[in-house]
């Protein structure tokens, strides 16, 4: 006699065939979150539906004169870029020096766990001052130009030799005949 393992979508609790691989959710923020993070197991489609539902924000820590600790926000990035009157937000970000470290541990998570996983679908091939990673070259690769167009933000051309050279496309620009400058 065999068993079968049956998983369930913690979202739905529709059935996820065997064949599909369950997309894992890891919930960082929300207000009924206990000591940390906790996971949850949905159907890819749902995961999908979840990443076109959301928000695009900038989470800000203020540190206020008198303050002990920093209070952490998320806002609108629209309306946190309509903050920026005398040049653009962008402008202000590139040019902005890295944030201090602070000795005192902020919003509960460690400096590394805060960090934006740029090797996911998500942040994968978006502008950012740090290391592209292998996992990061491999989604640019096949599959982020599409994602990156569908929100806005400028997409990764074979012909720019910047990144070409930044997200290791040489062999696939010689393959499809494109000429970097």
């Amino acid at each position: 006699m065999g068993q079968k393992t049956v998983r369930f979508s913690d979202l739905s609790g529709e059935i996820i065939p065997q064949d599909d691989a369950a997309a894992r959710i890891v919930i960082h923020e929300h207000p009924e979150l206990g000591d940390g993070p906790v996971e949850i197991e949905v159907l890819p489609d749902e995961a999908r539906a979840i990443e076109k539902a959301a928000l695009r924000v900038a989470v800000i820590d203020l540190y206020l004169p008198g303050d002990d600790e920093p209070r952490r926000v998320a806002m609108d990035v629209d309306s946190f870029d309509k903050l920026a009157t005398d040049q653009a937000m962008t402008e202000i970000i590139v040019s902005a020096r890295p944030a201090r470290r602070s000795s005192r541990a902020t919003g509960g998570g460690s400096a590394r766990g805060d960090r934006i996983d740029y090797a996911s679908m998500a942040y994968a091939g978006k502008p950012h001052k740090g290391r592209i990673t292998d996992g990061e070259k491999q989604l640019v690769r096949d599959q982020i130009n599409e994602h990156l167009a569908e929100q806005g933000i400028r997409t990764i051309s074979l012909a720019d030799g910047e990144h070409v050279e930044r997200y290791g496309l040489e062999e696939l620009a010689r393959s499809r005949g494109a000429e970097p400058g």
